[in-house]
Order: C-alpha cells, then structure tokens, then sequence
C-alpha cells in the first residue's frame, strides 16, 4: 500500500505557519532553526519580522504558504537559508548570493576593519588604487568602494558567474563606476605587472581539501568548491597571492588576507623582511581565532 503524502494545510495563518516550519526544521536539526523559519517566512510574504510579528493571526493565502512549506523543505534538506531568499547583509549591506558564489560571513568584515586601519588618513586624502582577490559576491569591493569614495578598485575572480553577481551588487549600491571585474586567476589578468595598487584584499579558498569531511552539510554541498578549497593543506594561493602581490603593490602598499583555521603561521612565514614585508600583523576575530593577517611593503620584487 503506498504510503499517503503530507497535505500541507491550506488555511493557516502567520503564528502557526511559523511553528510549523521551526519545528520541522528543528527536527532535521537545521542550525537556528527559529531565526531560518523566520527570514522564510518573510521572503514567502514579502514583510518583514516586524509585520510577522504584529499580525499573528493573518491567514495565508494557499500559494503563500505552499512556497513557505516548499522553502521550509529546501532548507531541511541542507540548503542554506541565504540561497533560498537570495540575500546576504556584509557591512550594513544587503548583498545579492545565490550558489555561484560564497557567503559573506560576518568574520570577514575584519578585513574591511584592518584595511581601513591601515590605510587611515590616506583613505580619503589621496586617490587609491586597490584590487580585491577572488571578489566572489563582490561584498569586500563594494564595502571598500562605499567606504572609500575616491578610489578605483579591480576585483578579480576565476568565475565569470561569480563575476556576473559581483556587477549586480556593485549596481545595487552605485559604486559601478569605479570597479573594474576581471576574469582570471588571482592577479594574473593584472595588465603591465608593475607596482601599482595602495591596498590588495582577499578572501582566498583556505579549507583544506582533505578536511572538506569536517566542513558543515550546508557549506560542503552548496557553496562553490573553487571558493572554499585551497589545496592540500590549504595554504597553497597563500604563497601564490603573496608572491604575485609583492610585485603589484606600491612600496609603502598594504596587504590583507583572511586567515584560514590554523593558517597564521604558515601565512606570516610568507611574510619575511627580507622579501620587502613589514609591520606584520594577526587580528583575531570575536572568538578569539587569528583571522586577518596584514603587512606592508618596503619595496616591489
């Protein structure tokens, strides 16, 4: 005898809609199970918390809660919440995501925080020149771009699709006009190869390939492959990105990276005198995890 579906309910309204999906998402062990049921909820209406929250007992109508139900599902089965309403916040922003590209996660928001100590007053004083590798959504370009309006940034990624969300995002938040995207892998697409950029940020891929068993369900079955892994080890564009930067930065440039887990030693050993670094220095994160590592340049190889 085959066994009889679940018929979703057709009239239910907006508390019990979202108990439902905590719940359901409770029991597939989803992560913050009532903020995902929530943020679901609101992309399925089209409202936001504070209308959720004021009209409990509004019905839905049946399609709105066939998409909540259908989304409610998606995200059980591992989906991240962030694929399914298409949107991320990273630095007070509202960025477009959807699988073609990463996450912003809020620990990246340091390398905003670090660039910007940095650069301190030549930030506004002077026009800059900064590239951001491996942009991905394009979240620390246009941050960059917002926070400092006179400068010309390229942002390059070795995903064209990554790329095409990268320019979506610029668009949403007007900085177009002064971010270059290229395709290629790293710094390579970089015309000329002389010094040239005040600042280069990245984000690089930094899990390694044989911990990819470790990374959550979310993460090691939706978020692109070419964003996360960096080799082995994990530490391999490290080198490369370092190497490639060292020739492309001003003396006096400033470089800064996001540190992978367990990464800071073996980034900093890239980072010796007597290649032209100095002011080598690791912030950590709020939990305490090294999670950005900066320097400057003394000269260009």
């Amino acid at each position: 005898m085959a066994q009889a579906q679940k018929v979703e309910p057709q009239v239910v309204d907006v508390r019990a809609a979202l108990r439902e999906g905590i719940a359901r998402l409770r029991a597939a062990g989803v992560p913050s199970d009532a903020l995902a049921a929530e943020l679901l909820l609101m992309h399925a209406l089209g409202r936001d918390r504070t209308w959720l929250y004021s009209y409990p007992e509004t019905l839905l109508e049946p399609a709105a809660a066939e998409k909540y139900f259908a989304l409610i599902a998606r995200r059980a089965a591992g989906e991240p919440t962030q694929y399914l309403t298409g949107k991320q916040e990273f630095w007070g922003l509202e960025f477009e995501v959807n699988p073609a590209v990463l996450i912003p996660r809020p620990e990246t928001e340091h390398v905003i925080e670090v660039a910007l100590e940095r650069l301190g007053a030549r930030g506004t004083a002077a026009p800059l020149r900064l590239a951001d590798v491996g942009t991905g959504s394009g979240c620390i370009a246009v941050a960059l771009a917002r926070e400092l309006p006179r400068a010309e940034i390229f942002a390059t990624d070795i995903s064209e699709a990554a790329l095409e969300v990268a320019r979506r995002n610029a668009a949403r938040h007007g900085v177009t006009d002064r971010i270059h995207f290229m395709n290629c892998d790293l710094l390579s697409g970089v015309a000329g190869g002389e010094a040239q950029f005040d600042l280069i940020v990245s984000n690089p891929p930094y899990v390694a390939r044989d911990d990819a068993g470790q990374l959550q369900r979310e993460v090691r079955e939706h978020e692109p492959d070419a964003a996360l892994f960096g080799g082995p080890t994990g530490v391999e564009i490290y080198s490369r990105l370092i190497e490639q930067a060292a020739s492309l930065l001003r003396s006096g440039g400033i470089l800064v990276l996001e540190l992978g887990y367990n990464s800071a030693v073996h980034v900093q050993g890239f980072l010796k005198p007597e290649l032209g670094w100095t002011d080598v220095k690791i912030t950590n994160d709020l939990a305490g995890i090294p999670r950005v590592i900066a320097a400057g340049r003394t000269s260009s190889l």
